[in-house]
């Protein structure tokens, strides 16, 4: 169950405040790192007074609750849909990795403060559901990889768990490297990922 949220102001341009309030938090919850980073510094960084911002949220436990909520949330809707969608095991595979790619570069931050944070967050109650909402995402990434193992699309000796755990990482470390300005687009990196993985990167016996 949700915490309950602060009684901030309501109505269209209360959320907009909220949510422009978030995005302040959390670029220095990932800039700087969520402890580091003080109520009054996200008020500075958006131009009021820290009692002003205690009038939004009523702690910087809630501003990070709710951006990693958003998170989560959006991947877990995403990662439904593209199971409702998707063919075989390697249809589904391909497009949770487009999909994880897209969600992952729109919440930029929220990724970032999860690598950094999660450890220290989940030793409070309040941030238990983090290590549950991990858990769920590898039960579906390994359920999938399964299918595939028997319907055989997938290796027969692929050890499921390290194979989610390195496209898990491979994907999430990307929000470090990744540039939106360079000369990749973000669907070209996605597809690369998506060949590397299905295919592999050695030409096969039958071609050399």
């Amino acid at each position: 169950m949700s915490p309950k949220r602060s009684s901030g102001t309501r109505g269209p341009s209360g959320s907009r405040r909220r949510a422009e309030l978030l995005a302040i938090a959390a670029d220095l919850f990932a800039r700087r790192g969520f402890q580091a980073t003080t109520v009054r510094d996200i008020a500075d960084a958006a131009g009021i007074l820290s009692g002003s911002l205690y009038h939004h949220f009523d702690s910087k436990e809630t501003m990070v609750d709710e951006i990693l909520r958003d998170f989560l949330d959006s991947q877990r809707r995403a990662q439904e849909r593209v199971l409702a969608d998707s063919g075989d095991a390697r249809d589904r595979i391909a497009g949770l990795v487009r999909q994880s790619f897209r969600t992952v570069h729109r919440h930029r931050a929220a990724v970032v403060i999860l690598q950094n944070e999660s450890n220290h967050l989940a030793t409070s109650d309040r941030f238990a559901y983090l290590r549950a909402a991990a858990g769920d995402f590898e039960r579906t990434w390994t359920r999938v990889l399964q299918e595939g193992q028997r319907a055989g699309v997938l290796r027969a000796d692929l050890n499921v768990k390290l194979a989610y755990r390195f496209i898990r990482d491979a994907v999430w470390t990307s929000v470090h490297w990744y540039n939106p300005r360079g000369r990749l687009t973000l669907t070209a990196v996605a597809e690369q990922y998506v060949t590397i993985l299905c295919d592999g990167i050695a030409v096969a016996e039958t071609k050399r």
